[in-house]
């Protein structure tokens, strides 16, 4: 069995589990976790971790970053110039995380996420080296009554995070999930 088959049936087997109501933000929170080299099959497979949720009962958002940066940059009024000069983007990345929260708000808005939502988001590599994940994940799980879901490529080892196993890691409450074991 392949290894984002076995993530999606240990995924499954974790979320059908009944939820309680009075979690907090954090502990609403999931990583399933996959080798950064697992990327693209995981993307194909995104509709049956939708299908595997609405089988458990819940109801299914997707939210993807991977574009977010690019959208959001060239919005910039000075685009041109941090395109060409990308170190004075130093100054300007907090603006970034604060883009990503209020696109991210209103999408639960408009999509009516709820108490018995799971809220999926994926892209998390494309942050790399922009923002970090766990910030992201600080902003995000307060706007989500349900379940937040985070396709994390890097691994998880010794309650540590690490982002494509590029830099040294975090340790962050969530739930990861692996094809190896669900915790």
């Amino acid at each position: 069995m392949s290894k984002i088959r076995q993530l999606l049936q240990n995924y499954g087997d974790h979320i059908a589990v009944p939820w309680r109501e009075d979690a907090a933000p954090a502990q609403r929170v999931i990583f399933c976790v996959y080798r950064e080299t697992d990327e693209r099959t995981l993307r194909a497979k995104v509709d049956e971790f939708d299908l595997v949720t609405r089988e458990a009962g819940y109801d299914w958002r997707h939210f993807d970053l991977t574009d977010t940066f690019a959208c959001w940059l060239s919005g910039q009024r000075y685009a041109k110039k941090y395109f060409a000069q990308p170190e004075l983007l130093g100054n300007l990345l907090p603006r970034y995380l604060d883009y990503l929260d209020e696109g991210f708000e209103r999408f639960v808005a408009e999509q009516g996420a709820h108490t018995r939502s799971v809220v999926a988001v994926s892209g998390v590599g494309s942050l790399f080296g922009l923002v970090k994940v766990k910030d992201v994940v600080d902003r995000f799980a307060p706007l989500v009554s349900g379940r937040l879901l985070v396709f994390f490529p890097g691994s998880f080892e010794n309650n540590n995070y690490r982002l494509l196993d590029g830099y040294d890691g975090w340790n962050y409450l969530a739930i990861p999930i692996t094809a190896d074991k669900t915790y």
